[in-house]
C-alpha cells in the first residue's frame, strides 16, 4: 500500500491513502494504539488529517509511526466489514431540485435514481463538513457524481444529496455543492437527544421513499428543550454582569471543544488566543478559562454587585461610567474594577477588531459538548448574547485556583488599521501541486483585500488575478485546520478560521502559520494581506 505524506501547516500532516477502506482501516488503528503527541486525526475519503504538539513529537518520528500502523492496518482492510453496524432508516421526499440532472447525467430516469438510492444500505464512513454531516458509502456503483460547478450559498437542512460515490444529508442549512435529490424531515443533529447525531460512523443507513405506502420513522426521544444560553442567574450569585449593549456581536468563547471529529464538530474557540489567555492573566484566572469574545467595540457591561473585569485584544478606548453619571477613561490590558452600578463601555476599536472580555472568577456559563466556545457555523454553544441578558460571574473559578492579577510584561500587539498591508506567513500544502507554478508567484506577490464577506467561519479574499489551477479534477473531501488558504473554483482564496467545516472540497494551496492565526483574527475588512512562504511544499511517498 503506498501513502503519501503532506505538509497541512506547521502542526499538521496530511496522509494520503489509495482508498476509503485503507483509510478507515488505519483510522481504526489509530484509535487503538494512539500515537503520543498527536492531538487529533480526521478521516476523509482518502486522506487522514493528523494534528500534532510539535513541541512532543518531531515530523520524522510521526511519519515513522504511522507507517508502522499502516502496516498493522493493511491486514485489516474489510475486516470491520464483516460486522454490520446499528441500521437506522432515512425517508425522503425525492423532489430536489438536481434530481432531473442526476438522471441526464447518469443516462437513466428520475425513478430508477430512485430506485439505486433506495436499493441497499448505505456504510456511515466518516464525519465532516459539520456536526451530524456523515459521508455514506456504499450505495450503487453508478453514483459517480461531480460536484455542481457553482456551489450553492444556501443549502436547506435535511437536504438528501450525492457527490462523488458519496451521499449524505445536510444537518442544518448551509452553503454546499453536492448534487441534491430530496429532502427528509429527520434531523440529523439534535443537542436534546442523548445522542445528537442521528447518524454515526459505522453505521448502516437505509433511505425510504416516503411516497411509499406504510413508510413510518420512530425518531429518538429528546429532552425537554432549552435555548443555548447560560443559565439563570442564582440568588446565591455573587455579582452578575448586565450586557447593557452588545455592538455588532458578542460571543462567549474559550479554547474550544478538541477530539471531536468523529462527529464532525470542529474545535472552534477564540479567534485570537493570545488575547484570550492574556485576558485571563491579568483576572487572575487559568489561562483558559471562558471570555466574551466582542467584534468591533460597541460593547456596554454594566455591574450588580462588584467584579473586576479585564480587557484585551483590538485596540479600544475603555470608559468607566459611575452609577451617579461621572465617567472617566480607563487604560485596557488591566485590570478595571467595577463597584454596583458601574458600567464599562467598548468604544471602537483604533486597531484590530476583536477584544476580549475575562472577569476574575469567570463568567458562570454552562459548556456544550464539554466547551463554552460559541461555533457559528455549527450553531454549537451559547447564542450570541443579547442586551437585557446578566450573566452571574465569580463562582466559576475555584477560589484555590485563582492567583493574584498579573500585570502585562510583554509589549502590546500592534494590530492593523483598516487600509493596512498586514503579512502572514505560510507553510505550504498539502495541494500546492494542484496549482500552475504562477500561482505561487500571485499568492506571494499579488496584494489580496479583504473583503466584507468574511467573518468567524473564514475571511474572503480578493486578488486582481485568480489563482490557476493545474489540476482540474475534483478533490474527494479531506480535513482541513485552521488557517487553511481553500481555493475555490473563481480561484479567489479564503483564509479558515476557527468555526471552518472540519472537511472540504476544494485544494488548500497553504495554511498559515499557527504564530500568525491571532494576526489574521484582528485584520480589519478591507486591509490587504499578502502571504509569505516560511515552508516549502514536500511530499513523503512511503510504498
Amino acid at each position: 500500500m503506498s501513502m503519501r505524506f503532506l505538509p497541512a501547516s506547521d502542526n499538521a500532516l496530511l496522509v494520503e491513502l489509495p482508498d476509503l477502506a485503507h483509510t478507515m482501516a488505519l483510522h481504526r488503528v489509530l484509535a487503538d494504539q494512539p500515537i503520543a503527541g498527536v492531538l487529533e486525526v480526521v478521516p476523509a475519503a482518502r486522506t487522514l488529517l493528523v494534528t500534532y504538539q510539535r513541541a512532543a513529537l518531531a515530523l520524522p518520528d510521526l511519519v515513522a509511526a504511522l507507517r508502522a500502523r499502516a502496516a498493522v492496518a493493511n491486514a485489516q482492510v474489510g475486516v470491520a466489514d464483516a460486522a454490520p453496524g446499528r441500521l437506522v432508516e432515512i425517508p425522503v421526499h425525492y423532489n430536489g431540485e438536481d434530481l432531473p440532472t442526476v438522471a441526464e447525467l447518469l443516462g437513466t430516469t428520475v425513478r430508477e435514481v430512485i430506485d439505486r438510492h433506495t436499493g441497499q444500505p448505505w456504510q456511515a464512513a466518516f464525519a465532516g463538513f459539520a456536526p451530524g454531516f456523515v459521508y455514506l458509502a456504499g450505495g450503487h456503483p453508478s453514483f459517480q457524481l461531480p460536484r455542481r460547478s457553482s456551489p450553492r450559498t444556501r443549502v436547506p437542512a435535511g437536504s438528501v444529496a450525492l457527490a462523488g460515490d458519496f451521499s449524505a444529508v445536510y444537518p442544518a442549512a448551509s452553503p454546499g455543492g453536492w448534487q441534491l435529490i430530496g429532502v427528509t424531515e429527520v434531523p440529523m443533529w439534535d443537542l436534546q437527544r442523548p445522542e445528537p447525531a442521528y447518524v454515526q460512523p459505522g453505521f448502516r443507513v437505509q433511505f425510504r421513499d416516503a411516497s411509499a405506502p406504510g413508510v413510518h420513522i420512530s425518531l429518538p426521544a429528546r429532552r425537554e428543550s432549552e435555548p443555548n444560553q447560560p443559565p439563570a442567574l442564582s440568588e446565591q450569585a455573587p455579582a452578575a454582569i448586565e450586557i447593557v449593549a452588545t455592538g455588532l456581536q458578542t460571543l462567549v468563547q474559550d479554547g474550544g471543544r478538541h477530539g471531536m471529529a468523529g462527529l464532525g464538530v470542529s474545535p472552534s474557540g477564540a479567534l485570537d488566543m493570545a488575547s484570550l489567555r492574556a485576558a485571563n492573566r491579568l483576572a487572575g484566572n487559568p489561562v483558559g478559562q471562558c471570555v466574551l469574545e466582542n467584534l468591533l467595540g460597541g460593547l456596554q457591561l454594566r455591574c450588580h454587585g462588584r467584579a473586576t473585569l479585564a480587557v484585551t485584544g483590538a485596540a479600544v478606548p475603555l470608559t468607566l461610567r459611575a452609577a451617579d453619571g461621572r465617567q472617566w477613561p480607563v487604560p485596557s490590558h488591566a485590570c478595571v474594577a467595577l463597584d454596583d452600578g458601574d458600567t464599562l463601555v467598548l468604544g471602537a476599536p483604533h486597531a484590530g477588531v476583536r477584544s476580549y472580555v475575562a472577569v476574575r472568577g469567570g463568567w458562570q456559563v454552562a459548556p456544550v459538548l464539554g466547551s463554552c466556545a460559541t461555533d457559528t457555523l455549527a450553531h454549537i454553544g451559547p447564542d450570541a448574547l443579547q442586551a437585557g441578558q446578566r450573566l452571574a460571574v465569580g463562582g466559576a473559578v475555584p477560589a484555590h485556583a485563582l492567583q493574584a492579577a498579573q500585570a502585562v510584561a510583554e509589549p502590546l500587539p500592534q494590530w492593523p488599521c483598516t487600509g493596512d498591508e498586514v503579512v502572514l506567513d505560510v507553510v505550504l500544502g498539502p495541494r500546492t501541486d494542484w496549482f500552475a507554478p504562477e500561482a505561487l508567484t500571485l499568492l506571494t506577490q499579488q496584494p489580496w483585500r479583504v473583503t466584507p464577506q468574511s467573518n468567524r467561519v473564514g475571511m474572503r479574499l480578493e486578488g486582481a488575478q485568480p489563482l490557476p489551477r493545474s489540476v482540474a479534477r475534483e478533490l474527494p473531501s479531506e480535513g482541513t485546520v485552521t488557517g487553511a488558504i481553500q481555493v475555490p473554483i473563481n480561484g479567489q482564496p479564503v483564509l479558515f478560521l476557527a468555526d471552518h467545516p472540519l472537511t472540504g472540497g476544494y485544494p488548500v494551496i497553504g495554511a498559515v502559520a499557527s504564530h500568525h492565526l491571532g494576526l489574521a483574527a484582528q485584520i480589519p475588512v478591507g486591509c490587504s494581506v499578502r502571504f509569505r512562504v516560511i515552508a516549502p511544499f514536500f511530499e513523503q511517498v512511503s510504498p
